[in-house]
């Protein structure tokens, strides 16, 4: 019998390259890539899956929907005048699903002590003022610490010594 009466294709006579053109042999089985193309796609189609749900869990307020629904846009051309709604798909990002953009820290240069400018690395000690100082300057004499200390106790004592009252008796 020949292959056309049947309707099955022969299997080709060579190996096939995979169709990433990364440099090795696919097979049918992974849609002609290689194994390591094939776990990637899957991977990358289970994260964008994930990403769609989530999103669509925060646009629809539901926690529990896991179908992917493309976002609908009204994008206006120009030079027609006219607009056209446009299928956009969302992309997977490690940005939060809310379109928000994390920036960058722009680097900081090396920590130093506020009175002196040295050098304090993991070594500084922050102060309640809020600056930070250097192992001469920690002390809040030594660096003319604006903080009240006195007040701060008193609220302290305040809270961990209630004012207790005996009820009063009546009398006969």
């Amino acid at each position: 019998m020949d292959h056309d009466e049947t309707g099955c294709q022969a299997p080709p006579e060579g190996p096939i390259l995979c169709t990433n053109n990364c440099g090795f042999f696919g097979s049918a089985a992974t849609m002609n890539m290689c194994s390591k193309c094939h776990k990637d796609m899957l991977l990358k189609q289970e994260q964008a899956n994930l990403a769609a749900s989530s999103i669509g869990s925060i646009v629809n307020g539901s926690s529990s929907s896991n179908v992917f629904e493309p976002v609908i846009a009204d994008i206006i051309d120009v030079q027609n005048n006219a607009v056209e709604p446009k299928t956009i798909t969302v992309q997977p990002s490690c940005a939060s699903g809310l379109g928000e953009r994390v920036e960058a820290k722009p680097k900081e240069g090396p920590d130093r002590c506020t009175s002196c400018k040295k050098r304090v690395g993991l070594t500084g000690f922050k102060c309640r003022c809020g600056s930070l100082f250097c192992a001469s300057h920690r002390y809040s004499d030594k660096h003319d610490c604006p903080f009240d200390y006195r007040s701060a106790a008193r609220e302290a004592i305040a809270k961990a010594n209630p004012v207790v009252k005996a009820e009063k008796l009546d009398k006969i």
